[in-house]
């Protein structure tokens, strides 16, 4: 009896580890960004994956399809007022944030009532709340891990060479 229920003990330290594992040693772990944004308060969920020497834009993230602008489950937007992002209006609420890149023009921004998927899987573009075309900046040093800032009057989305800045009021 003494030997089942220690194999029982060692099977759940086991159960333990590997949950442990999985959750302190994410290649693209959760980050979160907050501040302010005129007077709204914005939080950022989101996964942030590194470069690793690999080529992201038009092959990691492929041009014209939907990108959950992250790693793993949804990027989401928070906002606690109401705010103008472009000359769009959008609720206070959460909201996925999806982005789709283009090579040669202009990236689309989505927000998206639907919040809660794994990625771009869930992804419905009847439940788009915004959808805004946005200038990407090219830039000449490497941003290494995906990085979300909020700045006075807009979101800064830096990654590989890519930066883009979301008008937000």
């Amino acid at each position: 009896m003494d030997k089942k229920i220690m194999m029982n003990k060692l099977k759940i330290t086991l159960v333990f580890l590997l949950i442990a594992t999985v959750t302190f040693a994410q290649e693209s772990p959760r980050k979160q960004a907050t501040g302010k944004a005129g007077t709204a308060t914005v939080n950022i969920d989101y996964g942030s994956p590194k470069v690793k020497g690999r080529t992201i834009w038009g092959e990691l993230v492929p041009y014209e399809k939907v990108w959950r602008a992250g790693a793993n489950k949804n990027t989401t937007f928070s906002f606690d007022k109401d705010v103008k992002i472009g000359k769009n209006t959008v609720k206070a609420g959460k909201y996925g944030f999806f982005i789709i890149p283009s090579e040669n023009k202009e990236w689309t921004i989505i927000l998206n009532s639907k919040n809660d998927a794994w990625g771009s899987n869930g992804y419905n573009k009847d439940l788009d709340v915004l959808r805004m075309n946005v200038k990407p900046n090219y830039l000449d040093k490497n941003q290494e891990e995906l990085d979300y800032a909020i700045g006075n009057k807009e979101i800064i989305i830096k990654w590989a060479k890519v930066k883009i800045a979301i008008p937000v009021q």
